[in-house]
């Protein structure tokens, strides 16, 4: 009865939508962008996948921006800012003549309200709330002025402020919804406004004909004949069939395209791959060091040398991937080039450090006794496919490798609670690398490997508070050293998104956390 009573609200949900969208003229330019997957929820305050980004950065603008090409912080739905000698007091002086989708002036209320909502339990923000750092509570000076206060201070914020999950919704549209429905009827200031969300089948966006105050990289092809007016937005989960969507024409531009269709399409002319390069954490396994035998240095490092990362990029990737060596990867802020090359494939190695951890094969079966490990699977970036070739190499070397197959991440999150598992893959894309707290301090949110150091604490808690941006580069690059000495993770491969589009697509690019598209300026060339 309640699962019928949901998926009723849903389907009246979604209906409400679609008549609103029949009430529209047809477009001018439309295009069809392939998602390839459809995440639990696409409110950019609730949710964390990188799959609702590509598109609320159409609907929506954020205080400040980074910009594409110089990577710096630039101003957005903020025109100026300060930052108070101490790092805890930041005034905003923000745009005006600001308009919401729905006709709501933005300005600092509009902030604020959004601020309220992101912090508030009842949101149970999964990510949003975790990127304020330090945040304690806002003063609103005047209607275009609003100091955000933080208990202490947090350098990222900035960077935080420019990412999608903390971008501005209208006020007005947050309270006629509940934080289950908004997802349905979200109002941004940005270049597109949300029309409709059919669960399962498609999300429409149409061009916001009012809006002039997009950051100063927007407008590249303003007056561009062809500039597109019209996003649908269609779900493409089975993999085999982007390609052929592409081909067909059914859709102009696709993400995540399997690597070994992008490397069939390499010679198509009218197909262009744009691969791209997302910074952050890379396709890792975090490793257990609260369960043996995994709590052994020695058999962490085995792990190590027994994986090779070229054989699985190769493989699984297509070589589209660059080998990750740390908890880096290279596109981002601070990535140390000291980590790289450590770990190679070198199962001698590996089998000598298990031997000298006490493991041996009395029963000469091929494989270390009392040596079998347990990896939790999720399901998504062919993690399943690099599980595999993991668990064949592991095998080769005399190690027992179990696969734990979740299907998404709360499967994945009950299963780590559980405490059951010796590795484990999760990874969070950023630029800045403050997310390396949740995976490494103490007690972190992320904090899989159960590894507890109160000096690596201290680097880590400082780090994110250091606003000499040399001696923070400093510490990070002794907290990613660190990382690899202990051998806390396995990384596997830098992300890169490979991004396919139809010849005639002109003007894609995509914003510095690599994700998510910039498409204002999109047109198709005639």
């Amino acid at each position: 009865m309640a699962r019928s009573f949901i998926l009723l609200v849903i389907g009246l949900v979604a209906l409400s939508a679609c008549v609103e969208a029949e009430t529209l003229p047809p477009a001018r330019s439309s295009i069809t962008y392939g998602l390839t997957l459809e995440p639990s929820g696409f409110d950019p305050h609730r949710n964390q996948s990188s799959e609702l980004g590509i598109v609320a950065r159409q609907v929506y603008d954020t205080l400040v921006y980074r910009h594409p090409d110089t990577m710096e912080i630039v101003p957005g739905l903020a025109s100026s800012w300060a930052i108070s000698d101490d790092g805890l007091v930041y005034t905003f002086t923000l745009r005006q003549g600001v308009i919401f989708h729905d006709g709501t002036p933005f300005n600092a209320q509009a902030v604020a309200a959004n601020l309220d909502r992101i912090i508030n339990p009842a949101t149970a923000s999964q990510r949003a709330r975790f990127m304020l750092g330090s945040f304690q509570q806002y003063t609103i000076i005047d209607d275009y002025t609003i100091q955000l206060i933080l208990a202490t201070p947090y350098v990222p914020l900035l960077d935080s402020l420019a990412q999608v999950y903390l971008a501005i919704a209208s006020p007005a549209a947050l309270n006629a919804y509940t934080p289950e429905t908004y997802q349905f009827h979200q109002v941004g200031t940005g270049p597109f406004r949300f029309i409709e969300y059919v669960p399962g089948d498609r999300i429409v966006l149409r061009r916001s004909d009012t809006y002039t105050w997009g950051p100063d990289f927007y407008g590249a092809n303003s007056g561009q004949a062809g500039l597109i007016d019209e996003i649908i937005f269609r779900f493409y989960r089975d993999e085999s069939t982007r390609a052929a969507a592409l081909q067909a024409g059914d859709a102009q531009i696709m993400g995540e395209m399997p690597p070994i269709d992008a490397r069939a399409l390499t010679g198509n002319s009218e197909i262009q791959l744009i691969p791209t390069d997302i910074p952050g954490q890379p396709l890792q396994f975090l490793i257990n060091t609260a369960l043996p035998p995994t709590d052994d240095l020695a058999v962490r490092q085995a792990l190590l040398y027994a994986t090779n990362r070229s054989a699985i990029i190769d493989r699984v990737y297509q070589s589209f991937s660059p080998i990750a060596w740390g908890p880096l990867s290279s596109p981002t802020l601070y990535f140390n080039r000291d980590v790289m090359s450590s770990y190679s494939a070198d199962a001698v190695q590996a089998r000598t450090l298990l031997e000298s951890a006490g493991y041996s094969d009395a029963n000469n079966d091929g494989l270390f006794d009392n040596l079998e490990l347990r990896m939790i699977v999720p399901s998504w970036g062919r993690v399943p496919q690099v599980a595999e070739l993991i668990r064949l190499q592991w095998r080769e070397v005399g190690i027992d490798l179990e696969l734990m197959p979740v299907a998404g991440f709360p499967a994945l999150q009950e299963a780590v609670n559980e405490g059951q598992y010796h590795l484990v893959s999760f990874d969070t894309p950023g630029y800045d690398p403050a997310f390396l707290s949740d995976y490494f301090v103490t007690g972190g949110v992320r904090n899989y490997s159960a590894f507890s150091d109160p000096d690596l604490d201290n680097v880590l808690v400082a780090a994110v508070q250091e606003a000499v941006p040399g001696v923070r580069r400093a510490m990070v690059a002794e907290v990613q050293r660190y990382i690899m000495e202990q051998a806390l993770i396995i990384p596997i491969r830098e992300y890169v998104n490979i991004n396919a589009a139809d010849a005639s697509i002109r003007g894609l690019r995509f914003d510095p956390y690599g994700w998510f598209p910039l498409l204002n300026d999109v047109y198709i060339e005639r």
